[in-house]
This record gives structure tokens, sequence and C-alpha cells, in this order.
């Protein structure tokens, strides 16, 4: 009879192979997510237990970045999964060379009260982008209120979030959540949909993994999830913490600040090529970073300014401008925020006013 019992098991797992994943325990022995999407996130099985706490599976690995995009003062949870067997490939400057099959996750929530995490978290979204055959795919996943499935958005969504802050303030959101194909808006690299994040320099930091703290990239090389990565090679090659003034130079800061937030669209290979704004570091040219270069288009979006950068003079500075604007027509970035990033707008303006 048990063998019976086990046979029929292992042939349900052989079946469920080809659709999903058959779980032993709290393992994900196989999954084929690039055959197509799947309807729920919890048909992925990334997270085991309680979805909603997000407690990573089997081959599941959590990172982060030195300094992330703001989305409206969301934070977010992000994870890695690759199939069995695929690693990622070591590239320099732009995203790791990922294996079909990779999945990268990203989980927007709010703290119910940033004083008190004991309060809870509100889960709005999980980002999926799936490496497919012969393409990236991005899929949102919106989060019920009850906080038990995300379920498969492509037509967009809006959330009204209510929160209590770091300094005790209650504050309100209207969230939202992008449809497909605002997704390829900013991950869009020589009109290839492409993921932003996951760059070496974005990377280079130590994370406390649940055995340790840890290198992120020296984790990812020691699971497999990585090769062609040299340490020593790369020591300095990272982006600096922008809202930590021990990381570098107020340059620095902002300017990483900016690559982040803008440079996936204000670069040569991105969507806003035509603005001759270039925001990625490793850019040299004054004028590339805006300073005294007159704006592509001018009308409301400049605020009355002439100039992109004015050094000294942040008030007359076309970037402040459209940093600090809340109006769809004028912000910047276009999509991703409906409020102002005060403490991002403080720091480029602290680049600007310093300058000579």
């Amino acid at each position: 009879m048990k063998k019976t019992i086990v046979l029929l098991s292992l042939i349900g797992c052989f079946i469920l192979l080809f659709f999903n994943q058959c779980k032993i325990g709290n393992k994900a022995v196989a999954m084929d997510v690039a055959a197509k999407p799947f309807e729920k996130l919890s048909d992925y099985h990334f997270f085991k237990g309680v979805l909603k706490n997000l407690e990573p599976n089997d081959r599941v690995l959590p990172y982060d970045v030195i300094t992330a995009l703001f989305t409206d003062y969301a934070h977010k949870a992000r994870f890695v999964w690759m199939p069995e067997g695929a690693t990622a490939k070591y590239v320099k400057d732009e995203v790791l060379d990922f294996p079909v099959g990779t999945v990268l996750i990203k989980n927007f929530f709010y703290e119910i009260d940033e004083q008190n995490a004991q309060k809870g978290r509100r889960i709005i979204e999980t980002r999926l982008l799936v490496k497919r055959k012969d393409k990236w795919d991005a899929l949102a996943y919106v989060w019920n209120d009850e906080q038990t499935e995300a379920t498969l958005n492509i037509v967009g969504d809006s959330k009204k979030v209510d929160y209590t802050n770091a300094k005790g303030k209650a504050v309100h959101i209207d969230y939202t959540v992008p449809n497909k194909n605002e997704c390829k808006n900013c991950h869009n690299l020589n009109n290839v949909l492409m993921p932003i994040g996951p760059k070496v320099r974005y990377l280079n930091k130590d994370y406390l993994f649940a055995d340790g703290l840890k290198n992120q990239l020296e984790k990812w090389a020691s699971v497999g999830y990585l090769t062609g990565y040299n340490a020593t090679a790369n020591a300095t090659n990272k982006i600096a913490d922008a809202f930590n003034p021990m990381s570098g130079t107020t340059e620095h800061r902002a300017k990483s600040y900016l690559e982040i937030n803008c440079a996936h669209c204000h670069r040569r290979e991105g969507s806003a090529n035509n603005s001759g704004l270039f925001l990625l570091l490793s850019e040299q040219n004054p004028e590339s970073w805006g300073i005294i270069k007159s704006p592509v288009a001018a009308g409301a979006a400049s605020g009355d300014n002439l100039y992109d950068v004015v050094p000294g003079k942040p008030d007359e500075s076309i970037l402040v401008h459209r940093i600090t604007e809340n109006d769809p027509e004028v912000r910047m970035p276009e999509l991703g925020r409906s409020v102002t990033h005060v403490e991002g707008v403080e720091l480029v303006r602290q680049w600007i006013a310093e300058m000579k």
C-alpha cells in the first residue's frame, strides 16, 4: 500500500513539473516560469508558509541595492530565483547576464507605522521580471486587502495608502501600479526591455543573510548564482549610498542618486536619449550632466529657467524644478512617483549649491 502511495506521489510530481513545481517539504523541486505567466503569486512557490511573510523558499535569494529607486516612499523587499544548475555571468557595467528562467522579484510595501514595526505592513504589489527564451517579461501582481494573495494585473491599478512615517506624521499616498506598457518606458535599453537594478555597482555591498553577513556578490557566487566575479578587481566598483554622508562626497552621492532614479531613461541607449541629459556616473562631460545646458524643449516644464543646471543656483536649475514638481506634465521621473522625494531633492540642491 505504501509503495502505491509513493508511486502515485511521484507520478503527480512529474505531472506538476510540466506546469508549475512539486514541493518536498520547503524545497522547490522544479518550475518552468519561462513558459508563461502564472495567475497567482502563490503559484510560483517563491515563499513558504504564510505568503505575506515573504519567507524565501529554496533557491530564492534576498538582495538589496546600495541606493534605491524612489517609489512614493514605498519599502521594497527584493529576491532572485534561478533554475537548478543555472547561473548569471559577470558583466562589469551593465545588468548581469542572466540565464533563461531567472525571476527578479520586487515587493512594494508600507509599514503601518514606521515608528513601530510591530504594527505590521501592507504589501501593495509584487513585480516580477522573468527571463523568457527570447526576452524579459514584466509582470505585476496586486495584493488583496486581506494580504493573502496577489493576482496578475496587466492593466494597472490605483491604491490608497495611509501610514505613519518615521517622524510620526500621518501620510496619504495615491499609489499607482503601472500597466504592462508603462513598464517598458523605464526598462528600455536600446528598445529592449531589460532589468535596471542588478548591476555589480548597485549590488556590491554587505547583506545580512540567514546564515550571516556577507557581500551580496560573493554570496551569489558561493551559491552558484554568479560566475566570473572577482571581488578584488571589483572592490571599488560601487555607487555611493546617497543618504549616507560617509559614503562619498556630496557630488558622488547626488550623482549616484540621479543615476539610480533617472539614468535608465537619461542615457544614450535610453528612452530620453534625445534630451541630451545623460546621467550615468561614467559620464565625464559637464554638459551631459546639464551644467549650463539649454533644454531640448522649453515651456512650462522649464519653470521659466534657461539651463538644466546652473552652478551655485539650484532655484534657477530646471533639474531641481522637475524633480520637485508633482504635476504629471512636468515631474521627473514621469512614472513611479506622485509625491516629491524631499530628501532626494535636498541632496541634488546641495550638490548644485556647492558647485563653483
